[in-house]
């Protein structure tokens, strides 16, 4: 089964960007997935494509319409789409490896990038879209954000990384940070590789890249340690 995108963007020339590069682009090429842009102006019905409006009650900005986006949306995931409808925007849950990999496993999903104050909250409602947020921090668009959400999730599609240990031994796999690492030179600028990296001892090994992932945790997230 291909795990098929489909964006719903202002911006559609800002894709593959980055993920036609790297992993995801030889898996785009290969077609291990599939991803399609869908111009949101496309669903506009005035002369001038409009597709935002001043906030009701006032106050800065633009608002997507609500008319506009329905009408996108219903293209891009007709009734029977079984893909998450996902709407980037700072103000949405935050995006752990969790959902990413409960993603990996799924047929696809549509992503609505959020633009200007954001997207009138009854399309959000009327069309269940699940928002999403890559950070405490605002961008311009959502379109950087759709690209960072596919790059992770792609990226553990069955056969995108070469050894699948390496999904599986990363930052936010077993609720820690990653541990440090190492490789040749043996010295480097005066700084030798842990020895017991190098004693062949495999649960030694095991018990120092815990330890440090650990320690690394408590000193930069311990957010993550809270929650276990």
């Amino acid at each position: 089964m291909t795990f098929r995108a489909t964006v719903l963007t202002l911006y559609p020339e800002m894709f593959p960007g980055t993920l036609g590069l790297s992993l995801a682009g030889r898996a785009l090429t290969e077609g291990t997935w599939s991803l399609d842009t869908l111009q949101i102006r496309e669903f506009a019905t005035d002369r001038h494509r409009t597709v935002d409006d001043t906030p009701a009650g006032g106050g800065a900005g633009m608002v997507l319409k609500a008319d506009i986006i329905a009408k996108a949306v219903d293209h891009a995931s007709p009734q029977g789409d079984p893909r998450p409808r996902l709407l980037m925007s700072p103000r949405g849950r935050p995006l752990t490896q969790a959902r990413v990999r409960a993603l990996a496993d799924g047929p696809g999903a549509v992503i609505l990038c959020g633009r200007f104050e954001g997207v009138d909250q009854r399309v959000i409602d009327a069309r269940g879209l699940e928002e999403v947020s890559i950070g405490d921090y605002i961008l311009s668009g959502g379109e950087i954000a759709a690209q960072v959400l596919l790059d992770a999730v792609v990226r553990l599609l069955p056969g995108v990384m070469g050894n699948l240990a390496s999904g599986e031994e990363e930052s936010f796999e077993s609720g820690m940070l990653e541990h440090p690492h190492y490789t040749r030179p043996a010295e480097f600028e005066g700084m030798a590789i842990p020895d017991v990296l190098t004693s062949g001892n495999h649960k030694k090994i095991a018990e120092w890249r815990r330890a440090q992932a650990l320690a690394l945790t408590r000193a930069r997230r311990p957010d993550l340690l809270d929650e276990k």
